[in-house]
């Protein structure tokens, strides 16, 4: 194998560092398989790459790291470009090694020129991530550069359909259709990645009925939502859904208004989570999305958190829905940071599911009431389908 390193229009790299990375790009050409193969790396300042991408690209702006793959025949791979500026302040803000972080770089650039595009399809961002992350843990083991990369952790997002909206439909006319027994099926068939029910105290829409056949009938997850009350404890650890979501819950309230509240209740929650733990039960918290809460929620045990997108999802305005969503991103940063799987809901709809979509720490969203009403037109199946394709879009 051959690498051939140019440094041009800025001060080049000591000696002994441009041997190290010479050295760790063979190391990962070998465990590539690229044997044989030859590729030029170009270290260059922000003005030149930002040349490179107007001209090849079409768009006038500097990037860390450029990739231009030669085909995939013959012994020369292309050409990785990097802004030697872009990735030294890169990597002060950060806080990461900028050696080891440039070596990223070279390897991102690596994996473009076998073909691996973070830009396209579904499960291609995922599968390229999921190779940096393998060759940087056998290059250079810098631990936080490996949660540095891991934060960025890239998966599909997954839908979990809520169904209750079919049971207020049938509950209008106390009659026993529609039936979200068959709503879940359906939504399945859509491609959603489980089912939601919440049970309320007043059993306005769902019953237990409802919960019981829905659990034996579908085939991915069931989610149940609920109050932590000792009844519902008790029906949870008879049913034994894939989740429980404990949520607040006033029966005056037309549909959950916020959050958990933690304070002064950490403790309470936490005999639920590990009651439910105890049943097999995976528990996630409803919380709206403040560091304080997160906090709290890390002392009782649960292993999810969902955050509340209600405010964004209301917000009268460009300017508080763009509040929002950066509320939203720091919580989910936050959140799995502190070890969190991360989920969302509320409010969110084929509008603005998009923006909220595009958070890579997010890893399922729980929408109900827009997918019920879509359905009503054009069927459940299809109305799934066109949510799940929206948080694709978004993601890839």
């Amino acid at each position: 194998m051959k690498i051939n390193l140019q440094v041009l229009e800025i001060e080049p790299s000591s000696k002994k560092t441009l041997t190290s990375f010479k050295k760790r790009l063979k190391q990962a050409f070998s465990i590539l398989g690229l044997s044989g193969k030859t590729i030029t790396i170009v270290i260059t300042s922000d003005n030149k790459i930002r040349e490179y991408n107007r001209r090849f690209l079409q768009r006038d702006y500097p990037t860390n790291v450029l990739a231009f793959r030669e085909g995939d025949k013959g012994k020369y791979l292309g050409d990785v470009i990097i802004s030697l500026e872009r990735a030294k302040e890169e990597a002060r803000v950060y806080e990461l090694s900028f050696e080891n972080y440039l070596l990223a770089l070279m390897i991102h650039g690596l994996l473009h020129l076998m073909g691996y595009d973070h830009e396209r399809g579904i499960y291609s961002p995922w599968l390229m991530l999921k190779n940096e992350i393998d060759l940087i843990e056998r290059l250079c083991p810098d631990e936080a550069l490996l949660k540095f990369l891991k934060g960025r952790e890239y998966m599909p997002a997954k839908l979990a359909v809520n169904v209750d909206h079919v049971a207020t439909v049938r509950e209008a006319r106390k009659t026993y259709y529609p039936d979200p027994v068959h709503a879940a099926v359906l939504a399945e068939l859509g491609g959603a990645d489980g089912i939601v029910v919440h049970l309320r105290l007043d059993r306005r829409h769902i019953n237990e009925r409802d919960v019981r056949i829905i659990k034996e009938v579908i085939k991915t997850k069931l989610i149940l939502e609920m109050a932590n009350t000792p009844e519902l404890i008790k029906f949870a650890k008879e049913v034994k859904p894939y989740q429980v979501t404990l949520v607040p819950e006033r029966v005056e309230e037309i549909t959950t208004e916020g959050g958990l509240e933690l304070e002064g209740r950490v403790e309470e929650i936490k005999v639920a989570v590990r009651e439910l733990n105890r049943a097999g039960i995976k528990v996630s918290l409803f919380l709206n999305p403040e560091e304080k809460v997160l906090e709290l929620a890390k002392k009782t045990g649960a292993q999810v958190v969902e955050l509340h997108t209600g405010a964004y999802a209301e917000a009268k305005s460009e300017e508080r829905r763009m509040e929002e969503l950066n509320r939203l991103e720091r919580a989910a940063y936050m959140a799995k940071d502190l070890g969190f799987i991360v989920h969302a809901g509320h409010g969110l709809n084929y509008e603005n599911i998009g923006p909220v979509a595009s958070i890579p720490q997010i890893e399922e969203f729980s929408i109900g009431h827009s997918i019920v009403a879509r359905a009503i037109m054009v069927g459940m199946k299809e109305a799934v389908k066109e949510m799940k394709e929206l948080i694709h879009r978004a993601r890839a």
